[in-house]
């Protein structure tokens, strides 16, 4: 309680000094991480403070990245089907028009519900915010602006921030990063994506589908590298199909600056040099740990290599009572991770003996189709010296894909050859993000390719080619 007010935002200059409030609990970040770590530890009975530098709670999820980067790719998708696919429906529209500010308008007002959402949420746990940047102090507290803050636990949860390219410096205008990239005045006619991950190829998609004529230079021979071999090499025809073009092999040089765009030097893997223009570059190249202004030197907290908090299996830094999750820590930089991160350090601060396993983390792309994936992968299986077996099915053998019209892609699934127990899932298709929510379970409990093919799964779904491709594991598949 401070100022005797629950639950409450508080600029720092609102709390004097002889009022340091000792917290139980103190989470600095209310990104996917912080704010569900916060809720938690309410939840068990902490006294909890939660500190954010932005004046919206949420993080980088939800401000400017999953929520509104979803939000887009549906609305962009929409707009793609009017155009080319509602008349196989029967379905006949006069000119399609976009009004891009509308589009906006709409991320803008889903974005405004979710972080309002959380504030709602602290109020109701009765969860101190802080708006203003964190910074430690020798003493382990905790300056925001003018005030300081202390408490029993500290736990960073500052996320991470976009990569860079020497050279190129991010304007937001013709060179953006993932945060430009959802907030351009207007549709480009051409724009460089740098990066064939998950972020460029999402907002890739996005533009594509808008009219914007695409070119992808990804530095590695394959795009989404950390993907299933096979379902990656699909994937790439897919957007190949949808007018997205790669330059795979290709390294970024000198990038030149105009009044009317952006001319980027280009090298391939056979050293041949080139140039690309465009109206704006995309810097898509991944992310960083965010510990920029934390003040870690002044309380001792230990990096590594990659500029990322070291923890031990409890979370816990080199300095007692000081804990990390999420993007700043090792590990795939992903909003359920973070969060699930969350939860568990918490859990243990409490006493309790949660477990997580990151074998089962599942990891999505969200075009159109969808690419999801969960455990290992067909190549990670055979260098672990694992003798496997492998089946696969066709979304377009399923009744419920072509009703929909989305009858491309496909699952994949990974078992162990002697044992039957399942070890990887690999889904390209329409709505595999919500299909690979099934296998992750069927992983985390270990269960064999025969319990999810012996499973009963309604019909007609899209769950469906699950259950067909779990049947190939074993006497084969009914619809094939």
């Amino acid at each position: 309680m401070v100022n005797g007010k629950e639950g409450s935002c508080y600029p720092p200059s609102t709390i004097h000094h002889s009022l340091l409030p000792m917290y139980d609990i103190l989470v600095i970040g209310s990104g996917p991480g912080g704010y569900v770590a916060a809720i938690r530890a309410a939840q068990l009975g902490f006294k909890v403070a939660c500190v954010e530098k932005d004046k919206t709670l949420g993080g980088t999820c939800l401000n400017v990245g999953c929520i509104p980067s979803k939000a887009l790719l549906e609305s962009s998708e929409l707009y793609h089907q009017t155009q080319h696919e509602l008349e196989q429906h029967g379905i006949e529209v006069g000119k399609t028009s976009l009004n891009w500010d509308k589009m906006l308008e709409r991320k803008s007002t889903i974005v405004k519900q979710l972080t309002g959402g959380i504030a709602m949420l602290f109020k109701k746990n009765k969860i101190d915010s802080f708006v203003g940047t964190a910074t430690f102090n020798a003493d382990k507290t905790v300056t925001v602006g003018s005030e300081k803050l202390s408490a029993k636990h500290i736990i960073i949860a500052t996320g991470s921030v976009p990569s860079s390219i020497p050279g190129l410096e991010v304007n937001q205008e013709t060179v953006l990063d993932s945060t430009g990239a959802l907030a351009l005045k207007k549709v480009p006619g051409k724009m460089i994506v740098i990066g064939a991950g998950a972020i460029g190829l999402e907002m890739g998609s996005v533009y594509a589908r808008l009219g914007t004529e695409i070119t992808v230079v990804e530095a590695l021979d394959k795009i989404v590298p950390s993907m299933d071999g096979e379902v990656g090499k699909a994937f790439l025809r897919v957007l190949q199909k949808q007018n997205m073009k790669f330059m795979l092999s290709t390294k970024v040089g000198k990038a030149t600056l105009g009044k009317k765009g952006v001319t980027l030097s280009i090298t391939n893997d056979k050293n041949e040099a080139s140039e690309l223009t465009a109206d704006c570059v995309l810097v898509a190249i991944g992310r960083k740990a965010n510990t920029e202004g934390l003040g870690l030197d002044a309380v001792g907290i230990k990096k590594d290599e990659r500029g990322r908090i070291t923890v031990n299996k409890n979370f816990e830094t080199n300095v007692p009572g000081i804990y990390a999750i999420g993007d700043v820590i090792a590990g795939p930089m992903l909003a359920h991770k973070a969060s699930e991160e969350g939860v568990v350090c918490v859990e243990m601060i409490a006493g309790q003996k949660p477990h997580i396993n990151y074998d089962v983390v599942p990891a999505i792309v969200y075009t159109h189709p969808e690419v999801a994936s969960v455990g290992l992968t067909e190549e990670e299986a055979v260098a672990k010296g694992i003798e496997i077996k492998k089946a696969k099915f066709l979304f377009m053998a399923n009744g419920r894909a072509l009703a929909l019209g989305t009858k491309e892609g496909f699952v994949k699934l990974i078992a162990d050859k002697n044992t039957d127990r399942l070890l990887g899932a690999h889904i390209m298709g329409p709505r595999a993000s919500d299909l690979i929510a099934e296998l992750a379970l069927a992983i985390e409990f270990k269960a064999s390719a025969e319990d999810v093919a012996r499973t009963i799964h309604a019909h007609p779904t899209l769950a469906e080619v699950t259950k067909e491709a779990a049947l190939g594991l074993g006497s084969g598949a009914i619809h094939s």
